[in-house]
């Protein structure tokens, strides 16, 4: 407020005006943020750098960028990144203007842009028991990018993704599967939808029914022997004509060959552990025996 004084009466003057108030509105310091709100993309994919100022309601705001690739910094509040190359990484920073008035720098937030993926797959089992299934998993890299839907496909030439008439779908990124087939799958985010490269693919056999699943043998029939005999691991089926490959599933440190039979000679402790075995069609390789029971060799290095 303020009052007058007569030039000619140093001790005359007007009365106090009214107070006036003036009120200053200082803008919150600005954030940055993404849409979507990944932190980490990939090449191809489009995200918007958004600057937002709290407070400042209103007001004609200019903005100013600092970021690791802006040949030309844009002056409104968000940034469109279309088809993010690696080159776009690194922090992005911002504040507004606003006639001679500038706000605050906001804290930088770090955007990743990394080579286009490729989708993982993986099975519990490659050939479906009789009368059950298999659970497939798709996953993408690293686990902490988020926002994925996951597509299955069966057979090379197929573009049609799986439904529920096709397959079971669990928590997203799992299904079950009962037909055989050759399966891959993919990753897809975003509006519109960003694809993964697909991930190899997981052929599926069906589990053939033999008259005996196999049986592994030993001879002679001793489970445990010495260091330095010679024992013999057989795997055998029974029943039809039908000619077969086989394949061995071990946990000790010598592998055996996938034949019918794993000769040892002069065993060793290596040779110690666990043998089961199932066999495969020649005719039709996806197709496949249930494994046999396990059994246990043990070689004893004192005679």
């Amino acid at each position: 407020m303020c009052k007058s004084r007569r030039r000619d009466d140093s001790y005359s003057s007007t009365e106090w005006s009214e107070a006036f108030t003036l009120s200053v509105s200082i803008p919150s310091k600005p954030t940055v943020t993404l849409q979507p709100s990944w932190t980490q993309i990939y090449s191809g994919e489009t995200v918007t750098v958004r600057c937002e100022i709290q407070g400042g309601e209103g007001a004609q705001w200019t903005y100013e960028w600092r970021a690791a690739k802006l040949n030309t910094p844009p002056t409104s509040n968000d940034h469109r990144i279309i088809r993010a190359t690696e080159s776009d990484s690194g922090g992005y920073s911002c504040r507004g203007r606003r006639d001679y008035f500038f706000s605050e720098w906001s804290d930088i937030i770090t955007l990743t842009v990394s080579y286009k993926p490729k989708a993982k797959l993986r099975a519990d089992n490659t050939a479906v028991p009789v009368g059950g299934s298999v659970t497939l998993t798709c996953s993408v890299n690293p686990s902490s990018s988020s926002g994925w839907k996951y597509y299955w496909y069966r057979d090379e030439k197929s573009s049609e993704a799986l439904t529920t008439q096709d397959a079971v779908f669990h928590s997203n990124g799992q299904i079950s599967v009962s037909q055989e087939g050759l399966y891959r799958c993919r990753g897809g985010r975003g509006n519109p939808v960003y694809y993964t490269e697909d991930s190899q693919s997981v052929r599926i056999g069906k589990t053939v029914t033999a008259s005996n699943r196999p049986v592994v043998t030993l001879y002679p029939n001793w489970s445990e022997i010495y260091r330095g005999e010679t024992i013999t691991v057989r795997c055998e089926i029974h029943g039809g004509d039908t000619e077969w490959d086989y394949e061995w599933e071990t946990n000790s440190r010598i592998k055996a060959p996938n034949q019918n039979e794993y000769r040892i000679r002069s065993a060793s402790s290596s040779n110690s552990g666990n043998y089961r075995c199932k066999g495969r069609m020649k005719s039709s390789q996806h197709k496949t025996t249930e494994w046999s029971d396990s059994v246990t060799l043990t070689v004893s290095d004192s005679k």
